[in-house]
């Protein structure tokens, strides 16, 4: 077999674990792709997996392709046991799983690419931070390796955000980490996100602590209602414009502006 033939023991074991998500051709053909997708420094394309696995020649690209377009496998299943053994064997036993939820701009081409649309981009040059392709939402477990100087996020669940489907991102991010809850109903889940995953979505879980962190770094607790907003009304004196209306902490509402003259000392070293 191709698999007792090129891969170390130790990544043998971690695969047989996933044997039982695939049909026994199938787990053939993803063994091959995992091989090829570590053996493949660059290219991580179908085809470079096949190169990359030493199979291009010997294979038709076909079969590659068919796995992941006709092969009957579910990738949410392979998550959540690809989960089950990072909790077993990475986390400490009986302790909250932390895990992260963000979204990737994989960037394609095309007119026929399912899914893709216009989203942002934060690694986009200029200053309209926007991409086209594919967008994906991940959700990774939170981990600490002995060797590593800080914690690692290894990416267990994903699924496609697709515009115009009705489900927004933080939506998708939600049933993903319901389906991590009800495979692991022992332990808490703590989930932390950027300000974009900051809302709704994550309230009312049964059995789990959601902190959502922003980007202000303090962190809110979704299944918490909002604080009171102590905040001084606006002045009577300045009339409510469409403007400060919406946003009480914008320039027009904090009254006219004062020139302060300070002096400023600089030192040369």
């Amino acid at each position: 077999m191709l698999r007792d033939l090129t891969l170390p023991a130790t990544l043998s074991r971690v695969l047989d674990t996933l044997r039982s998500c695939f049909t026994a051709p199938t787990f053939e053909t993803f063994t091959a792709l995992v091989a090829g997708l570590v053996a493949q420094p660059v290219g991580r394309t179908v085809c470079g997996m096949l190169t990359g696995a030493g199979l291009a020649g010997v294979w038709q690209h076909c079969r590659a392709h068919r796995f992941f377009s006709a092969a009957r496998w579910c990738p949410r299943q392979v998550g959540l046991v690809l989960a089950g053994l990072v909790v077993a064997h990475l986390l400490p036993k009986g302790a909250p799983i932390t895990v992260a939820v963000d979204d990737t701009l994989f960037r394609r081409r095309g007119k026929k690419v399912h899914g893709a649309g216009w989203f942002h981009d934060g690694s986009a040059a200029g200053q309209v931070k926007l991409g086209y392709g594919n967008n994906w939402v991940v959700v990774a477990i939170i981990v600490t390796l002995p060797f590593c100087t800080r914690p690692v996020a290894v990416p267990v669940l994903a699924t496609l955000a697709v515009k115009g489907s009705g489900r927004s991102k933080p939506d998708l991010a939600r049933d993903l980490v319901d389906a991590l809850a009800e495979r692991f109903p022992d332990r808490g889940i703590h989930v932390v996100g950027d300000s974009a995953y900051g809302c709704g979505a994550f309230a009312g879980m049964v059995g789990a602590v959601v902190p959502v962190e922003g980007r202000t770094g303090h962190p809110g607790h979704a299944h918490q209602p909002p604080p009171p907003d102590h905040r001084s009304p606006i002045s009577p004196a300045i009339p409510p414009t469409s403007h400060n209306r919406r946003n009480p902490g914008s320039p027009a509402s904090l009254g006219p502006r004062r020139r302060i003259t300070a002096k400023v000392e600089w030192f040369h070293c």
